[in-house]
């Protein structure tokens, strides 16, 4: 007799409760989060195969902490993109494949300071690290800032091979 009192309470109190429903869009949020995961993923594999086949002396980066708030674009030692992680994307427009082949100077435009420029060029032919925040344009025209931090990459015979590039929109 109890249990029976109380299923129809409970009845009675389910049936007076106003619930509101999520639209199934909201499963975008969870599809968003996965393919971010997917992406880091992706991106930390590439970046460790690119350093084991050209034998980087460091390569203990936490590239997975790094990608969740940066982009990380890699250059070979003649300063070609050989590498940019797949959320460059979400910071000026660039697929990946878009930028792999060409200078990073397709991201400056007439805005962009020279005299940061010549810094960073500096950095780059002594072979030293640098973080500069420098002016870039995204693939629409428009401008950002964006703050670079570089590093020369050795391979174990200590000739350099690469930069790697952290770079977060400021």
């Amino acid at each position: 007799m109890n249990f029976l009192e109380y299923d129809k309470g409970v009845a009675k109190f389910n049936q007076e409760l106003r619930l509101s429903t999520s639209p199934i869009t909201s499963w975008d949020f969870y599809g968003d989060l996965i393919n971010d995961f997917r992406a880091i993923n992706s991106d930390t594999k590439k970046i460790s195969q690119l350093a084991i086949e050209s034998k980087w002396s460091n390569k203990n980066w936490d590239l997975k902490d790094i990608l969740k708030d940066e982009v990380i674009v890699v250059t070979d030692s003649s300063l070609t993109i050989v590498f940019a992680s797949q959320n460059i994307a979400k910071m000026n427009g660039y697929k990946p494949d878009e930028v792999v082949g060409k200078s990073p100077r397709m991201f400056q435009g007439e805005k962009t300071c020279a005299v940061t420029s010549n810094e960073i060029r500096e950095a780059i032919l002594n072979k030293v690290s640098f973080e500069k925040k420098v002016i870039n344009y995204k693939k629409n025209g428009d401008l950002y800032y964006c703050i670079i931090k570089g590093f020369p990459v050795f391979n174990k015979s200590g000739d350099l091979s690469h930069f790697i590039a952290f770079e977060q929109a400021a």
